[in-house]
């Protein structure tokens, strides 16, 4: 029996599920949550407009509205010639013009699941989308799945949000930091050696929690040692503190597990205590950043020069998915765009799609239409959907500060392009919730 079946069945039983009251229409066989009508659909675009990753919120916004202009036929069309799905036409979706309403996370969980609740509820969403945080996007995952429409989450990194916090009605377009230390420990060992004593500063929340994990397996299986790992408060701002106690710790490489805002100000402290110019047991000490992006190196800025880590997408790319997205957002805003942006672009392109394939906006069909879903021409090359926890598995990249910078947004360079196959994992992996991990069924809502 299919999922849309099972829900259907489970809802006429049990009737609506979650929010108390959504805006419900009668479907031609049976009723969703937000069933679009009098010509518009309306997504909702949940953003951190405020707090430590304000920045990259700004760039997700961006591209929600590049995307809404492409879906309704303004622009040039950006990835939407590029895509391998050819169900995007500039008609809106499914002859729905598409509408969108803001919201501002302000980087809580409380904050992103009230602000999503009113999109759903008097704002008539159909589908959430945003990110930034992964504890934002956990909670906003979890709000959907109750209220019973689609949450494509943004830029969420943690290994939670499909792993032990994965639902039925979510969806991941970026990666996780299991691939970060999976592509990222290679790179390490070889251009820095095998016999390595690193000490860890980590964002104290879910993000944080498990990109430490990850880069420590990865690295500790080739040979390094992880000497403390001290967690650090999201609304830190001066890192001072938590840098001082490195210099007698014994590490020669420091792991900045942080991210946005907190990222640029580690950064600056452990570079103002001298640690770039540092040795340790007989060897350069050195700085990681396991999850990188434009923004944030540009605002680190000469502190970044040969500091490795990973991202999810990098503007030089020289696929015609990525050219033809970094020309439009260029146009529309005159910069490049970041890795953030281009998730959240690519994570609204395939919700129209999946609409348009599936023949409707009910979130179970879209469920059905996504999982297992193969496409290319998006900027990361071939890439699955997998059904069995909703994330995306494409290359990851490697990047490197760059020594010599032509420009204020030629920052980072790409040094490694891994391929899938080094990133994957079985969906029961211990690190993502283990055999007891599920999805659940899709909630149509009403």
């Amino acid at each position: 029996m299919s999922r849309i079946e099972l829900s259907r069945r489970s809802m006429l039983k049990a009737g609506a599920a979650g929010l108390a009251t959504p805006t419900v229409f009668a479907g031609a066989a049976w009723s969703f949550t937000n069933d679009p009508q009098g010509g518009a659909v309306t997504l909702g675009f949940n953003v951190p407009q405020t707090g430590p990753y304000a920045d990259e919120g700004a760039d997700e916004l961006r591209a929600y509205e590049l995307a809404v202009e492409h879906l309704n036929g303004g622009g040039d069309g950006g990835m939407i010639n590029t895509f391998s799905s050819k169900t995007l036409d500039g008609a809106g979706i499914l002859g729905q013009k598409v509408e969108f309403v803001t919201g501002d996370t302000q980087t809580k969980g409380d904050a992103a699941r009230a602000s999503a609740k009113s999109m759903i509820e008097k704002d008539g969403a159909i589908m959430i989308t945003g990110g930034s945080s992964s504890s934002t996007a956990i909670a906003v995952q979890g709000l959907c799945q109750e209220a019973g429409v689609i949450f494509m989450a943004g830029l969420t990194h943690s290994n939670d949000t499909t792993g032990k916090d994965r639902k039925a009605n979510g969806f991941r377009h970026f990666f996780n930091g299991y691939m970060s230390g999976a592509a990222l420990a290679p790179v390490l060992a070889n251009r820095y050696g095998t016999d390595r004593k690193a000490y860890h500063l980590t964002a104290d929340y879910t993000w944080g929690w498990t990109q430490q994990e990850s880069i420590a397996n990865s690295t500790e299986a080739l040979g390094w040692e992880t000497i403390n790992n001290v967690l650090t408060p999201l609304a830190s701002t001066d890192f001072s503190a938590y840098i001082a106690p490195v210099l007698n710790s014994g590490a020669d490489v420091l792991v900045l597990n942080h991210y946005g805002g907190n990222m640029v100000n580690s950064l600056t402290n452990a570079v103002q205590f001298g640690l770039r110019d540092r040795e340790a047991n007989g060897k350069n000490f050195e700085i990681v950043v396991p999850l990188y992006s434009r923004l944030m190196a540009r605002g680190a800025g000469e502190n970044v020069k040969g500091i490795f880590g990973s991202t999810n997408w990098h503007w030089s790319l020289p696929d015609d998915g990525s050219k033809a997205f970094v020309r439009s957002f260029g146009t529309k805003y005159g910069f490049p765009p970041s890795q953030a942006a281009h998730t959240c672009y690519v994570q609204t392109l395939l919700y129209a799609d999946a609409v348009n394939r599936a023949g409707s906006f009910n979130p179970c069909a879209v469920v059905e239409a996504l999982e297992g879903f193969q496409f290319d021409g998006l900027g990361n090359g071939p890439t699955l959907y997998r059904a069995d926890d909703h994330q995306c598995f494409k290359d990851v990249l490697v990047v490197q500060g760059k020594e010599n910078p032509t420009s204020e947004f030629d920052i980072l360079e790409v040094v490694e392009v891994t391929p899938r196959a080094q990133v994957e994992y079985p969906s029961d992996h211990p690190m993502f919730g283990g055999p007891e991990a599920s999805l659940g069924s899709c909630n149509p809502g009403a």
